[in-house]
């Protein structure tokens, strides 16, 4: 049985968005049917349960309308896999720009980017508070620093979890992440992990070769899209912490290191036509027995908002289910299974292991290192 709605609020009304509430009406409607969710239900919340109480978006073509016309607006172009999404009552608000859009999209059609509304923005502490929303879910461009934590600053000042999608770094960072703590506002970040993506398969992968004894000398990742995050990512200067982010999640399964020079992986160019599609090209050279060379290539091609949605839904109601028990500051297990630069790498299995136990209620907290801590000890967990 489903315990109550999940009040959540959404920056940035992109297509990630779109996809999310799209599969929130898509599985209000399809029965019994799980396919697609790692789980059905988390400590009674189901996908249905979520309800968009308020929105915040920069574009005139979404400023102002009802949320279920904005997530088919343009620049917005992900596949439309349950178009009737019923009327919210949610008009979106406008929200700051600060650096959330960057200058380069000035240089491209107005279909294919953002349309600054001529509107003020609104009080986005005061908006979180007067909707009642529990869970701030941030879609911000990839490179929004300063309105990432702005919106960060709000949801902490309305008492809102936060879960932080993009590789903006606030659950990762000792200082934020003390400030949720003392809040006692649960969050989790950062830079969502898709359900079956170019990052957790990279991920296995390098874990695989590690796990049957081979060495890895070399890897590559390389993906193109036609969204607006990939046009976005055109500004090189904003994908510093999308590469930290996604290098990283796969660095930490290699028990050493790779040199820089030998690890390449972020996005690598916009194609228009592909629209919201993914392709990722990936590469791992290694050595097996008698120092015999193995090369591995794999092509992965995936509707990229979708794949999102599909672990944003746990994470978002493990966040509430964070919120009804009074946890504050990052929950690393979640953040370790959903998203790509947590507070604490873990290998997936073991991520996944402690999220079963956290879904199931057999544990009070997030992690087992993270129970009955002191908020130093914490501390020092965090900055490991």
């Amino acid at each position: 049985m489903s315990m109550s709605k999940i009040h959540i609020a959404i920056a940035g009304v992109g297509n990630c968005a779109s996809s999310l509430l799209q599969g929130i009406e898509f599985y209000r409607t399809s029965g019994d049917d799980p396919i697609g969710l790692m789980h059905d239900e988390v400590r009674g919340y189901r996908v249905e349960d979520l309800e968009v109480v308020a929105a915040f978006d920069v574009d005139a073509r979404k400023v102002g309308r009802d949320v279920s016309e904005a997530i088919f607006a343009p620049p917005n172009c992900t596949k439309v896999f349950y178009p009737e999404v019923p009327d919210s009552g949610v008009t979106v608000n406008m929200g700051p720009v600060l650096d959330g859009v960057g200058e380069h999209m000035a240089d491209y059609p107005e279909d294919r980017t953002f349309k600054v509304a001529d509107a003020p923005p609104v009080d986005v502490a005061e908006t979180l508070q007067e909707s009642g929303a529990e869970v701030l879910l941030n879609y911000l461009p990839v490179g929004s620093e300063k309105a990432t934590r702005y919106y960060a600053e709000s949801a902490l000042e309305a008492g809102c979890a936060l879960v932080n999608c993009i590789p903006v770094f606030i659950a990762s960072d000792p200082h934020w992440a003390r400030r949720f703590e003392r809040a006692g506002v649960p969050v989790v970040g950062d830079d969502i992990k898709s359900q079956v993506g170019a990052t957790v398969i990279h991920r296995i992968l390098a874990k695989l070769f590690v796990d049957r004894g081979a060495s890895i000398d070399r890897t590559y990742q390389l993906n193109t899209g036609g969204n607006t995050d990939f046009l976005n990512m055109l500004d090189r200067a904003r994908l510093t912490s999308k590469k930290v982010s996604k290098t990283e999640a796969v660095q930490a399964q290699l028990p050493v290191p790779l040199d820089a020079e030998n690890i390449h992986i972020g996005p690598s160019d916009y194609v228009p036509w592909q629209k919201d599609n993914k392709l990722c090209f990936l590469r791992v050279e290694g050595r097996i027995w008698g120092n015999i060379p193995v090369d591995l290539e794999l092509r992965l091609s995936v509707e990229d908002s979708p794949n999102s949605a599909g672990s944003a839904i746990d994470a978002i109601r493990c966040a509430k289910v964070g919120l009804d028990e009074g946890l504050g500051g990052p929950l690393e297990a979640v953040s370790a299974y959903t998203m790509k630069h947590p507070p604490i790498q873990m290998p997936e299995e073991e991520a996944r292991r402690r999220v079963e136990e956290f879904v199931a209620g057999q544990i009070a907290g997030v992690t087992d290192e993270g129970v009955g801590l002191s908020s130093w000890e914490r501390e020092e967990v965090i900055e490991r």
